[in-house]
């Protein structure tokens, strides 16, 4: 009668050895698949940028880090978006869309509100009821959008340099870098960017 327990040369039993083998190849592959996942997230939907500033609180704040849509990606209003111009900022810069191409912008520091195409905008999001700053430089408060181009505001319309300072302007839709979708980190802050 053969013996069931076959042992092997290191003393372990066969089937035991077996199995440690397979649970380790399916752990590499687990792990393989998770790096190829992350790989093509970060292909396909964009990148991760780290907030800078505090213009666009209370939506978001310092070191929050966002992931990115970039591919496939055209602005609309009401987006959250990261931009850069380099003749303006070194830094990318985290802002909202508040109109698109043909939309006509009106900024009026007496009411504090801001109109397109005639109608105040409903900003719940909005840190604070925006005050004239008296900045030299934010003088475009009354403008339409030109073709291929988008304005954009921060949050903290107080502390805000946006599309309301003439050294930006109006952006060339070339310079978005991505529409924030959610804050990855840190975990306390979590979620879709809305």
């Amino acid at each position: 009668m053969a013996d069931e327990n076959v042992i092997s040369p290191e003393g372990q039993p066969a089937e035991e050895k077996g199995s440690v083998k397979l649970d380790l190849y399916f752990w590499m592959q687990a792990l393989v698949m998770a790096l190829v996942s992350l790989i093509l997230v970060f292909t396909l939907v964009g990148r991760v940028i780290g907030v800078v500033g505090s213009s666009m609180v209370p939506t978001l704040h310092q070191s929050d880090l966002l992931l990115l849509q970039s591919i496939g990606y055209t602005p609309k209003q009401g987006d959250v978006v990261v931009l850069r111009k380099p003749s303006f900022m070194t830094e990318p810069i985290v802002k909202r869309v508040i109109a698109v191409e043909g939309q006509h912008v009106t900024v009026d520091y007496g009411a504090g509100t801001v109109s397109v195409d005639g109608q105040v905008l409903d900003e719940p999001y909005i840190n604070e009821l925006m005050v004239d700053t008296l900045n030299p430089y934010m003088t475009v408060l009354d403008v339409t959008v030109p073709e291929g181009s988008i304005y954009v505001m921060g949050d903290n319309r107080n502390h805000s340099s946006d599309s309301r300072d003439q050294r930006l302007g109006t952006v060339d839709k070339r310079y978005v870098l991505g529409r924030a979708l959610c804050v990855v980190l840190p975990f306390r802050n979590f979620g879709p960017v809305g």
